[in-house]
């Protein structure tokens, strides 16, 4: 199924004069979100105000990906005076929480503990999020804002195939927990293509956030529904936990590439640190003029590299010391010429230890008046813990398998971790979500997507597609390669590659996975910054939407 409705629209004028033409572009996962957030903006909203309203709209029509019950992180840039900043919402470690809860009386890993269930769940951190971007930079009241997501949670949304595909996947998790059975599954099956998916509970709780804010969720009724339900099922949140929780506004990575600005998110997201990990070692190769085979080498081999630097330094940096000079192009250079440009290094001889997930939820919009929002959102695995909170419509996340549970053992997308990323009560786990903005004095572009460890590579990727000049529709259609240090493949995305593309990297002694199925669900904005021209583009892998309006005053 594909929604690609990449509207162009051009003015005469450079990107200066952009708020005078009243366009506006946005890109999501779900053509309803799309939809809510048109609907802020013609309703005098502002970027910001869209995002709220896209982010709640995705915890409705999307919750296999991300929801009430989960966190992110939203990339902003407000026009008026050029200034950025990262919302941190991730999730939080609750205050019982400690760095053996997931190992059995043998001192071993059992995954199913921070995977499924409750004691699985972080503190969710995107109620906390709404909140603070409508208050802090949105126009509009926040029940405006969270309207069209009730809307859809009362009148229900249609099932589609992807959304039969990721029940399906964790059908037998829902099934353990009546709640969530009762809400995303048919008399314990997968629904039917076209059946309805209501939700008046969320609703309830939508409505409680729009009326009490931050305490519509993390005090009140909500909060102790979560706290008794979760209880009651293993879990070890406390009312305090909730209480604790807060928004942490972050100063974003940022670095240059050929001449091209990069923004990113900081830590406790590795995204924007390792993807100038990567660019500063592959500034120092020239991929224009290499080889359709070369120029994926030089890539490979710094993706391993920084995957690497990645595995032993970073976790949440409100807790741990992390290294100053990862970001430097000093330092770049140095990784770079370890690489041999003929032959694929061994990441066991690396004086190195780290692998590949399919949900999590991006967007990316930008409005009449320059405002920008990339936002990656994330319940971990498709459909978090599988557990709903009776009464609230909450399904809660299963975000504490981001962390190490125990150093050199993989989670479920095959990272394995390090002490910097162990389990401590408060603490943030390390994520890979990477939304980025990346200019020049032609184009500005904002881009993300979902994709457990590959969501890095594949946002790389985009960016050197971005500095060959290639269109928002070209870039989220492109095929994938993904390497991450452990395990010592290149992961080839299916259909992609051809056999002789693949022979040539197998020559150069690199080992090949190619993957069952295509991955990512990019969503992706352009700026021409002398045409004024827009594009968006929504990935042809996913059932998303993404188009550029006008917004009548």
């Amino acid at each position: 199924m594909r929604h690609l409705i990449a509207s162009l629209w051009l003015c005469l004028f450079s990107c200066t004069t952009l708020a005078q033409t009243n366009q506006a572009a946005i890109a999501t996962a779900h053509p309803l979100a799309t939809k809510a957030g048109f609907e802020i903006l013609q309703q005098g909203g502002n970027a910001f105000d869209a995002a709220v309203a896209v982010t709640a709209a995705l915890a409705v029509v999307e919750p296999a990906g991300s929801g009430l019950g989960g966190g992110g992180f939203w990339l902003l840039h407000r026009a008026e005076d050029d200034y950025q900043v990262m919302i941190d919402g991730r999730e939080m470690a609750p205050g019982k929480a400690h760095r053996d809860m997931y190992l059995n009386s043998d001192g071993q890993f059992e995954p199913d503990w921070s995977l499924n269930g409750p004691l699985a769940a972080g503190i969710p951190g995107v109620p906390a999020g709404l909140v603070h971007l409508s208050q802090k930079y949105g126009v509009l009241p926040l029940e405006t804002s969270l309207q069209p997501a009730v809307q859809y949670a009362e009148q229900g949304f249609a099932v589609t195939v992807g959304y039969q595909h990721l029940a399906g996947f964790r059908r037998d998790t829902l099934r353990q927990y009546p709640e969530a059975a009762r809400i995303f599954l048919d008399k314990g099956e997968v629904p039917a293509i076209g059946s309805k998916i209501r939700q008046p509970d969320l609703a309830a709780t939508l409505k409680a956030i729009a009326r009490q804010g931050k305490a519509g969720f993390y005090q009140g009724k909500t909060a102790e529904r979560l706290v008794t339900a979760v209880q009651q099922h293993g879990g070890i949140w406390t009312h305090a936990d909730l209480n604790n929780y807060e928004i942490i506004e972050r100063k974003p990575v940022s670095g240059d590439y050929l001449g091209n600005q990069i923004t990113s998110v900081a830590l406790p997201s590795s995204g924007g640190l390792v993807l100038m990990l990567a660019l500063n070692q592959l500034a120092t190769f020239d991929l224009q003029q290499a080889d359709l085979t070369q120029r994926r080498h030089w890539v490979v081999e710094a993706m391993r590299r920084a995957y690497f630097d990645r595995s032993r330094y970073l976790g949440d940096a409100d807790f741990i010391d992390v290294p100053g000079h990862l970001t430097t192009p000093a330092y770049g250079r140095e990784l770079s010429r370890s690489i041999d440009d003929d032959r694929a290094s061994s990441s066991d001889a690396l004086p190195l230890n780290e692998a590949a997930g399919e949900n999590t939820t991006h967007f990316s919009i930008i409005d009449q008046h320059g405002n920008r929002v990339a936002a990656t959102l994330s319940i971990n695995y498709p459909f978090g813990s599988g557990f709903v909170a009776e009464g609230t419509g909450v399904l809660l996340n299963d975000e504490m398998d981001d962390f190490s549970a125990k150093e050199g053992t993989a989670n479920v997308y095959g990272l394995v971790g390090n002490e910097a990323n162990a389990v401590e009560p408060y603490k943030r786990p390390l994520s890979s979500m990477s939304p980025t903005f990346i200019e020049n004095d032609q184009r500005l572009m904002i881009i993300g997507t979902p994709g457990g460890s590959r969501i890095i590579s594949m946002v790389l990727l985009g960016l050197l597609d971005f500095v060959d000049g290639d269109s928002a529709e070209q870039i989220v259609a492109a095929p994938r390669y993904h390497h991450q240090y452990l395990p010592d493949v290149i992961q080839l995305e299916k259909d992609g590659f051809s056999e002789a593309e693949i022979k040539a990297l197998q020559q150069r002694g690199h080992a090949i996975k190619q993957m069952t199925r295509r991955y990512g669900d990019m969503q992706t904005v352009i700026v021409n910054k002398q045409s004024g021209r827009i594009e968006a583009a929504s990935d042809p892998r996913g059932e998303g939407l993404a188009e550029v309006r006008l917004i009548r005053p």
